[in-house]
């Protein structure tokens, strides 16, 4: 269906729509590109709220019944949007007010109501087809008329509300599983309206204001079915969708946060995604900008004239509201401005001047594309480098027969116990399956969904949905709110079957597990697993159209150990295919359930356990994503007997044939009933006295004895496990804490320490809990978080055990944590201090706005600020002013104690002291910026570099390289191990600060050496068991003024770069990095690189689960160390063989760490390209994504945390450079260079400004 649209050009011929309006204008076809056109170009406008301005007229019942409803038997005022039959020319005006006088470019159908659902309420359910018609046709009237007096566009959408019901919650409390409607009724009366609208000539169709996720899935469900009958068919409709957030909590009345909501309704491909109603500006600000952070689509948001006040009216008047817009359009948060509940046509008036001269917000196509995103009441994000997904088997009736018992006899309410239990134990999935030939499966499934969804707890993490009976499925599908995954679909009954069951679950917004069965049955072997599974995965992504990334195969882990010899290659089989899989079928998952894998061994709860571990540990290193698992049985390696691992081993590859299933039963023989004994070789510990063995534990660090010695303290002194805690164990902590703080103790000590005491404490803490004694008491509640859009946590880990080992709480929310779950939980846990941190310059941004919103809320919890970016001068100037006296910067570890102590305990004098310090350093700040003599741009540029010697020579290999499986072995002797010591606070005095010379230290050196031997024992590990990966691309470059382009495959990239604007040394000269790049037609080039080492983070979170910081700590800073060894064995490569400038090139590891090569390679966000933007590009050129399986954050951060990118400049006389402060005329330039303004080149370029901004500048 082409739609039509007038555009401002003089005509003079016949007009065909419009025959009672003269011809003013030409007719041109518009197209959903013509608006994404129009929505990328300029802001544009929504109305405001049609309620508002109905209720100004006071109509009364007879103005509602008009001449058609006079016999009408129940009352109609109130029934707004009856108005469109009983009183067109009042709707009309409304409509037109908002376009004439508002300036509004997209009017909504004054149809919020008109469904059958809420019309019943009217006894107008008859009605519905006649309601949407009449809307529809009064609004196109409207804006048809206002587009040719005017000659711009304007747009009809036409509104789905939510109707006055919820698919998601009871209206019953004593029933909770009970609704009052099905999914299959709301759809069908979604439909109806969506016709009718349609038939109407809208030009969008929008569902808003949902505050049930589950009820805008039907709306968006019948949409899309409807467009694809025969009279709907090609019809190019645009899709907006707008959610309502209800209160401060960021959630939906159902639940679900932002971010959640977005996850379950993406897959419906809308052009914009908002917000809406409920809240005012103010408060909304913090959800649009969460929402914009978690879409790829435009964004709109239409919020009240503030909060309800005591009389059911909004107070904000337009000034105010405008104001308020203006920031979020002058920060680039949208792309659509209107107005709800309490706006009038001078609202929209004054927002319009307020914000048309903003550029709207850029489109990030970076966010989710090639990630699992899945979503119960939160969403759950699943990538490359993220740990093993456990999906939690116990609510399976074929897998539990406790779960089978309650579902028989009725009890539902144990049976979710049992789901509860699971995600205590740490499932982040629940499998729910009831295929049973005694249970009504569909009827089962949706009861026990429902019930879920009221239990927050539960309903939190996303479901899988498992059935061989699709009916089933479907039942599950209809009742879940969230993005689940479906359990499963195969080729068994052919490839229509499968196609159309695909369609079905990608119209739900599903992602599917694909099993590797075909026509002929069960894949039983790696060459038809893989057969299978490439077979599926061209069928669903080429015809069936899927998200490759919402595929996730289950290649058969079928059952090992039986004795027969056909069965034995099983276990090996699936780890190949697994590995095949994700090298050949890109950004798909793998998935397998566990319990087969040991069936053979069903009964022995210990071997089947182990060999669970031990085929996990080999099965995740090659890809495995998830499994369906007992979340709560599953051991550590270290933890399971050797020659057990060793038969699990034997038993998983095949070796020894057939001997291998009897040695394992014998093994399974010998191990019942038998109990653990001391070996003699521990007599000397057990002499000593208890009290003084457990300090001694924990005070250096050894955790072999400590269970038993606490488990013996309570037996023997009838001590209670608080007073445990409390007494020798804190006691003990207490003499760490004291070490530490007097410099005899160092950081590598302190967290085996802290291991120790986590051990102890998780022994006694079911103790605890069982006497239902509160917890212990502590100095302090400390929430830590590294902020949103950052991946980096090692500072702040390393914060929170010394905090901890000083008897404070903490809470740790680990990385990625968006500004409001930070506050939440402060607010929930009673925080006595928030802890923010993060590595990359975009997070100081984010700390910004996390102490603006505190100071915003009326907080007053202290805000603590670490990490490696952030300074006193940054948190003095940028920070405190938007949360004064409240706002401390913490530069390490040592002095977290102190600053905690000081603020805990309300210390004035500290505060004040603290104020006096942070003016000064402002006012220093300012005398500085007075001070330099930062030279115009103009005068910069005339005096840039100029290069005096021959450009390198042209590359011996261009294009892009992909090198996996990177030999991580080779490059160990690169490490450069000075920020390894850094990292754990180790510092030697000079001469002794660098590595080797560290060792001789008289303070650090003893233990230096010692953390170099953990460190090295660690280190053979990481190399044979962590992957690194590497893509790097050399290209045709031309430098363009202060930018450098490049061209890859017929495409010219820009890259955006920056001048110094202060004099660097004697010679009156200005660096840029484009200056060592030739001009154009000069054959130059330039290298883009990105490296990284996958399989860090979860290796390290498996320790850090089992309360080993300190082996966590070390994987990780072993790991950064180990990819910025690859960068520099990557750059070696470049110079001596890809490029090829410096063939002969010999240096050692410490001239490479000197720069004493050719050549430069610097890094987005280091000193000369502070803006992390570039970042963009090289994923762009690189396709990072597909090539090695690294990801952008929204804020740059890359993941996985070991991760280095960056370019490569060859010039003999290319050198690094401090960019230096830069003006406002650069500023103003690199905004217009590229297509921003002004105040978000200003946020990117924070740190580096020579002058105060004007955050009212556009």
């Amino acid at each position: 269906r082409v739609r039509q649209a007038v555009v401002s050009t003089q005509s003079t011929g016949s007009f065909l729509f419009f025959p009672h309006v003269l011809p003013k204008y030409t007719i041109t076809i518009m197209t959903t590109e013509t608006l994404r056109r129009e929505l990328t170009g300029r802001m544009m406008y929504m109305d405001g709220g049609m309620g508002t301005m109905i209720q100004q007229l006071n109509l009364k019942e007879e103005d509602y019944r008009g001449q058609q409803f006079v016999d009408h038997p129940c009352p109609l005022i109130g029934n707004n949007d009856l108005l469109s039959i009983t009183q067109p020319h009042l709707i009309k005006k409304i409509h037109k007010d908002y376009l004439e006088i508002g300036g509004a470019d997209f009017i909504s159908t004054n149809t919020f109501n008109s469904t059958s659902i809420a019309m019943a309420d009217y006894q107008m359910e008859n009605l519905i087809y006649q309601l949407n018609m009449a809307s529809a046709k009064v609004a196109v009237e409207a804006a048809q008329e206002v587009t040719c007096d005017t000659g711009v566009v304007r747009y009809v959408i036409g509104v789905l509300g939510p109707t006055n019901k919820t698919l998601s919650l009871s209206p019953s409390v004593e029933n909770p599983a009970f609704r009052n409607i099905t999914f299959d009724e709301c759809v069908e009366a979604y439909t109806e309206q969506t016709a009718a609208l349609l038939d109407g000539g809208v030009d969008i169709l929008m569902v808003e204001t949902i505050f049930d996720t589950l009820n805008a899935k039907a709306a968006l469900f019948a949409i899309d079915q409807l467009l694809e009958t025969e009279k709907y068919q090609g019809w190019d409709i645009p899709i907006f969708v707008s959610g309502t957030v209800v209160d401060l909590s960021g959630r939906t009345l159902s639940g679900q946060t932002v971010e959640a909501m977005v996850t379950s309704l993406k897959h419906f491909k809308p052009l914009c995604m908002g917000l809406n109603c409920a809240l005012g500006a103010t408060e909304m600000r913090q959800f649009i900008r969460e929402l914009g952070e978690c879409t790829e689509t435009f964004v709109s948001c239409y919020p009240n004239a503030g909060l309800p006040n005591a009389f059911g009216g909004y107070d904000d008047t337009p000034e105010e509201m405008a104001e308020i817009l203006k920031e979020w359009a002058d920060l680039g948060l949208v792309n659509v401005l209107g107005g709800c509940c309490g706006t009038t046509p001078e609202h929209i008036r004054a927002i319009v001047e307020a914000t048309k001269h903003a550029t709207p917000r850029k489109i990030h196509n970076k966010m989710d594309s090639y990630k699992l995103t899945l979503s119960g009441l939160e969403p759950m994000l699943a990538f490359e480098e993220s740990n093993f997904i456990n999906i939690g088997e116990r609510c399976n009736v074929a897998g539990s027969s406790v779960f089978k018992k309650h579902i028989m006899n009725d009890r539902y309410s144990a049976a979710l116990e049992i789901a509860k239990k699971q995600i205590m134990e740490g499932a982040q999935i629940l499998d729910l399956n009831f295929d049973d030939g005694m249970i009504d499966g569909a009827k089962a499934m949706s009861h026990f969904v429902n019930l879920i969804t009221c239990e927050p707890d539960v309903s939190r993490v996303p479901l899988c949905i498992d059935s061989s009976d699709f009916q089933v499925i479907e039942a599950g599908l209809k009742c879940t709110q969230g993005k689940c995954i479906v359990n499963s679909i195969s080729l068994k009954e052919g490839v229509e079957d499968f196609l159309a069951k695909a369609a079905i679950v990608k119209r739900y917004g599903a992602a599917v597990v694909v099993m590797a069965f075909d026509e002929e049955g069960q894949a039983d072997n790696f060459e038809r697993k893989i057969e299978i599974c490439k077979r599926s995965y061209d069928l669903l992504v080429q015809k069936a159209g899927f998200n490759p990334a919402d595929i996730i195969f289950d290649p058969n882990l079928l059952t090992i150990g039986t004795g027969l010899s056909e069965h034995s290659e099983y276990g090996k089989d699936f780890i190949r295919a697994t590995e095949w899989i994700k090298e050949n079928l890109p950004r798909a998952h793998v998935s397998g359930g566990l319990s087969n894998l040991s069936f053979a061994f069903r009964g022995n709860r210990i071997i089947r356990e182990a060999l669970h571990s031990v085929f996990l540990s080999y099965a995740t290193q090659v890809g495995l994503d998830m499994g369906i698992v007992h979340a709560g049985n599953l051991p550590l390696l270290k933890d399971i007997e050797p020659t057990l691992k060793q038969l699990c081993d034997d038993l998983i590859w095949n070796r020894n044939g057939e001997e291998i299933t009897e040695k394992m039963l014998l093994y399974a023989e010998k191990v019942k009933g038998k109990a653990v004994k001391k070996n003699n070789s521990d007599e000397d510990w057990f002499k000593k006295p208890l009290k003084e063995r457990l300090s001694n534990a924990i005070v250096n660090g050894i955790d072999k004895y400590i269970v038993a010695d606490v488990k013996e303290f309570k037996e023997t002194t009838d001590t209670p496990p608080l007073q445990i805690i409390e007494g020798p164990l804190l006691d003990a902590m207490g003499i760490v804490g004291d070490l530490f703080g007097s410099g005899k103790m160092f950081l590598p000590q302190v967290i085996k320490s802290a291991r120790v005491m986590k051990k102890a404490v998780a022994y006694l803490t079911p103790f605890i809990e069982a006497s239902k004694v509160e917890g212990q008491a502590d100095k302090g509640t400390i929430v830590l978080a590294t902020v949103k859009g950052d991946v980096h946590d090692i500072g702040k880990n390393i914060v929170g055990v010394v905090l901890g080992c000083n008897n404070y709480r903490v809470i740790d929310l680990g990385v990625m944590c968006p500004l409001e779950k930070i506050l939440s939980t402060a607010v929930k846990e009673k925080a006595d201090i928030i802890g923010v941190s993060g590595l990359i310059t975009p997070s100081l941004r984010e700390m910004v706005n996390i102490a603006t919103e505190m100071n915003n809320r009326g907080m007053t919890t202290p805000l603590l600020i670490g990490g490696a970016t952030t300074s006193r001068k940054h948190t003095a100037v940028k920070i405190w002013p938007s949360y004064p006296d409240l706002c401390i910067y913490v530069p390490d570890a040592s002095r977290a104690v102190n600053v905690a102590t000081s603020l805990v305990n309300k210390d004035a004098k500290y505060v004040q002291d603290v104020r006096k310090l942070y003016e000064k350093v402002q006012a220093d700040h300012v005398k500085t910026l007075q001070k330099k003599e930062i030279t115009p741009l103009k005068e910069c540029r005339e005096k840039k570099f100029k290069c005096t010697l021959p450009a390198p020579p042209p590359p011996n290999q261009l294009g892009v390289q992909v090198l996996k499986n990177y030999n991580l072995e080779s490059i160990v002797e690169l490490i450069d191990w000075k920020p390894f010591f850094d990292v754990w606070q180790l510092r030697g005095r000079y001469p002794n600060r660098s590595y080797p010379k560290i060792f001789n230290d008289k303070t650090v050196g003893e233990e230096a050496r010692k953390l170099f031997a953990d460190a090295q024992e660690m280190l053979s590990v990481l190399v044979t068991s962590l992957q690194g990966r590497a893509v790097i691309g050399i290209f045709p470059a031309w430098s363009e003024g202060d930018d450098v382009v490049i061209k890859h495959m017929k495409r010219e990239l820009k890259c955006y770069m920056l001048r110094q604007q202060i004099k660097s040394g004697k010679e009156d000269v200005y660096l840029g990095t484009a200056d060592f790049i030739g001009g154009p037609g000069s054959n130059d080039h330039m290298g883009m690189f990105c490296c990284s080492v996958f399989g860090s983070v979860s290796m390290a979170t498996k320790y850090e689960d089992s309360g080993d910081d300190y082996n966590s700590l070390m994987i990780k800073s072993l790991a950064d160390r180990l990819v910025e060894a690859m960068a520099e064995h990557l750059h070696l490569k470049i110079r001596k063989d890809i490029w090829g400038y410096d063939k002969e090139e010999s240096f050692d590891a410490a001239d490479l760490h000197s720069v004493k090569y050719q050549g430069t390679r610097p890094a987005p966000g280091y000193p000369s390209l502070p803006d992390h933007a570039l970042k963009d590009v090289l994923w762009d050129v690189l396709d990072v994504d597909n090539n090695i399986g690294a990801t952008l954050t929204d804020s740059y951060a890359m993941e996985p945390p070991p991760s280095v990118c960056g370019l490569y400049i060859a010039h003999p006389e290319s050198s690094y450079f401090n960019l230096g402060l830069v003006a406002r005329d650069q500023v103003e330039n690199y905004a217009q260079r590229q297509g921003v303004n002004v105040s978000q080149a200003e946020l990117a370029l924070d740190t580096i400004l020579g002058y105060e901004p004007n955050n009212n500048m556009n």
